[in-house]
């Protein structure tokens, strides 16, 4: 009985460092990954001729979630999110989600200008990218 109390032991020891060595191993710190990148595509030109505009987009070395605060700045590979503007607005909004495509609905007709920032969990900018376009959407009325 003793010998198999020892052989269990040795054996829990083993498995908790051999976790411990593989978890350590699996993660890759953050200053040795490549910069994030992202591509921005024209607007689709079926939707965008019926007033919806459709930006394909994707993100390379960098993870879209819903995550943030400084403890997320040492996540491996990197997390962050979008900050989206239209047209020089002072506001924008986040986009967490990973649809790979910004959809803008109601533009008005004319000219604009879509601003799309791909930012770490505490908002700070990795790398941008703006899109300009035509949209032949209502006339807007004063």
């Amino acid at each position: 009985m003793n010998l198999l109390i020892k052989t269990l032991a040795v054996l829990a020891a083993c498995t908790v460092f051999a976790t411990d060595v593989v978890a350590q191993s699996t993660v890759v710190p953050v200053d040795n990954e490549p910069a994030p990148k992202l591509i921005v595509e024209p607007p689709l030109p079926g939707p965008l001729a019926r007033g919806v505009v459709f930006l394909p987009y994707r993100v390379e070395n960098v993870r879209i979630l819903p995550v943030g605060g400084p403890a997320a700045r040492n996540v491996s590979p990197r997390v962050g999110h979008l900050h989206i503007t239209v047209d020089d607005l002072p506001w924008a909004w986040a986009d967490y989600g990973q649809s790979n495509t910004v959809i803008l609905v109601g533009m008005s007709r004319g000219q604009h200008k879509v601003l799309i920032e791909v930012v770490d969990a505490e908002g700070s900018v990795f790398t941008k990218q703006a899109v300009t376009f035509h949209s032949p959407g209502k006339e807007i009325q004063p």
